[in-house]
């Protein structure tokens, strides 16, 4: 990007920003974000209405755009745990304003289906720095 103009070239991002615009890359990154470290079907039960194959082509996506880490274990059955990298971390961090915005948007028209309210990846942690807001479950709501 030239420093002149507020032009953002994006065609070298081209791959990138396809990646994370996709129908569920941000719900997947805000979901391991959240875990810290998940399993594979730790991530199905968060997402609730996703098909093992569309989130296992996401996950290599992710993967390979250097987003999430997917560490394997030499073990009997094999186990599988993904977390974020730093920057995946960093645009976790960036997407919670816009997750914040959509949750006051949604709360002025309609409520949560109580089923969602359950699943923890419907829920995101406030960053360092800001308050903390505890629910009664003990959950840290937006």
């Amino acid at each position: 990007m030239r420093e002149d103009c507020e032009h953002v070239d994006y065609c070298p991002r081209r791959k990138l920003i396809g990646t994370i615009t996709k129908k569920w890359a941000l719900l997947i990154i805000n979901a391991i974000g959240y875990s810290g470290t998940i399993r594979f079907n730790g991530l199905m039960d968060m997402l609730l209405d996703i098909s093992p194959k569309t989130l296992s082509d996401n996950l290599k996506e992710l993967e390979d755009e250097d987003l999430v880490k997917r560490e394997s274990f030499a073990e009997i059955p094999p186990r599988v745990e993904y977390s974020l990298t730093k920057d995946g971390a960093e645009l976790r961090e960036a997407t919670l304003p816009l997750l914040k915005w959509i949750e006051a948007r949604n709360d002025r028209n309609k409520e949560c289906n109580p089923v969602c309210q359950r699943i923890p990846g419907h829920i995101y942690k406030y960053t360092v720095g800001e308050s903390n807001n505890t629910a009664s479950d003990g959950n840290i709501m937006p």
